[in-house]
């Protein structure tokens, strides 16, 4: 803790609990086997973690409650609804990057005085943007250590809307993006955004003004600028649907498999979410997707892999991971643009990969400069086919999709996890899954 906080709340035991849970999760391995290359079976996936936070801080700015269905039951959701809830000064908002940017700008418009702070790695996520974007608008917010990051203390708005029109750089993360468009409507002028440059992860944007639509909120959007009139937002039941970030992982699986059919409960072709690109993707790798009413089935096609896959993650940099994965278990090259958010997530997820795939024997590069001449992107490349043998054990770095991405690679050899308890984050309950479709999960 901080000298703030010790002097404040020095005997604070959640924080301390949590810290021992922490260590207890961390020194666990799991090792995960299975004895064919077959996958068979279905699989009810949680409900999608971003949709669920969005609906959950819709209904506290609607002031109304209203049920929400097949709600995530990831730790981030269950800790967003808890912190909603709380009556208390100290808001720990754990590892939960959306969690604590949603709260950020709810907060700035809430009556009362409150301190939200999360993990020594939250405290590296920077946070600026959004909040100078806030002060703006009048909110009252205090650095409590480093400038531009956790921990934040949150008063009552001095002046809120103050101003109605914001300019903000457009490859900022669509989080701070999407705080701000779900308390627009609630301020008094409303809201314009203006975003300068190129729009990073636009489908998430437009995830959050879909979200707003069905709750009465309607917007204007052309060219980079997002304008949404003050209104109030109408309450009623919402549905959310099943999470493709979670689903990537069987189609992972599916692409390593040799007889698959699998079926997937709560996705929807027509989807909200961005990583819904995933079946076209997953074409170049021979998995071919069935929609029914409500899932997806999973099978393999005739087509066999690629020899090369490209693609540009901007959008959808969530599946990036599991793509890098895929490719080097089936020796496939892949040409990855779009990762510049990979560095700022739970860890630097371009420097985690590269560390684990290479204890399979698998690279990953950047490209040097001039393949970047024309589009100014970086690129890199992912080299090699993954060798399983030794039963490899793969680090977490406390990022739950780190686990998970690399849990398909079970279908070649036994391989092992640490830290598999991250998983908790996003998708509490997908080792048992495993079982459920002949996986072995030894827990050591």
């Amino acid at each position: 803790m901080g000298n703030w906080e010790i002097g404040k709340l020095g005997n604070w035991v959640p924080d301390a609990f949590e810290g021992v849970r922490y260590l207890q999760i961390k020194k666990m391995i799991y090792s995960i086997s299975k004895k064919d290359r077959n996958l068979k079976g279905g699989i009810t996936l949680n409900g999608s973690k971003s949709i669920s936070n969005r609906a959950l801080i819709i209904r506290a700015l609607c002031g109304q409650h209203f049920a929400i269905k097949n709600l995530s039951t990831s730790k981030d959701s269950e800790l967003m609804q808890a912190l909603l809830a709380s009556k208390n000064e100290l808001l720990d908002a754990g590892a939960a990057g959306t969690t604590f940017r949603f709260l950020t700008a709810y907060l700035a418009t809430q009556p009362g005085t409150q301190i939200l702070t999360g993990t020594e790695r939250m405290k590296k996520r920077p946070i600026g943007v959004l909040v100078e974007a806030l002060k703006k608008l009048g909110a009252d917010i205090e650095y409590l250590e480093e400038k531009g990051f956790p921990p934040l203390k949150i008063r009552p708005p001095k002046d809120l809307g103050k101003t109605s029109e914001l300019s903000i750089p457009a490859d900022t993360s669509s989080q701070y993006l999407s705080a701000l468009l779900m308390i627009a409507p609630t301020l008094p002028n409303g809201l314009t955004l203006n975003l300068e440059g190129n729009i990073v992860s636009r489908p998430y944007l437009e995830m959050t003004l879909r979200m707003m639509e069905y709750f009465g909120v309607g917007h204007e959007w052309e060219g980079n600028c997002i304008k949404v009139a003050p209104q109030t937002y109408v309450p009623k039941d919402f549905l959310v649907e099943a999470d493709w970030s979670a689903a990537s992982y069987w189609y992972a699986m599916a692409a390593f498999s040799e007889d698959c059919d699998l079926t997937l409960h709560g996705l929807f072709a027509d989807s909200l979410q961005g990583d819904s690109v995933l079946p076209e993707m997953m074409e170049s790798f021979g998995v071919a997707s069935e929609f029914g009413e409500g899932f997806v089935r999973l099978r393999k096609s005739s087509a066999s892999a690629k020899p090369i896959f490209e693609w540009d993650f901007l959008p959808c940099p969530d599946l990036a991971q599991t793509l890098a994965v895929v490719c080097a278990g089936l020796g496939v090259s892949g040409v990855f643009t779009g990762l510049e958010t990979l560095r700022i997530k739970e860890t630097d997820r371009i420097n985690a990969l590269q560390m684990e795939l290479s204890k399979v024997q698998v690279a990953l590069s950047m490209l040097p400069a001039r393949f970047s001449k024309k589009s100014n992107k970086e690129h890199y490349i992912v080299q090699g086919k993954a060798v399983v043998e030794n039963a490899p054990v793969f680090a977490t770095y406390e990022d739950h999709r780190m686990a998970m991405a690399f849990a398909p690679l079970a279908m070649f050899g036994e391989i092992k996890i640490e830290g598999p308890g991250v998983v908790e984050k996003s998708y509490p309950v997908f080792w048992e899954d495993m079982e459920k479709v002949g996986f072995v999960v030894g827990r050591e």
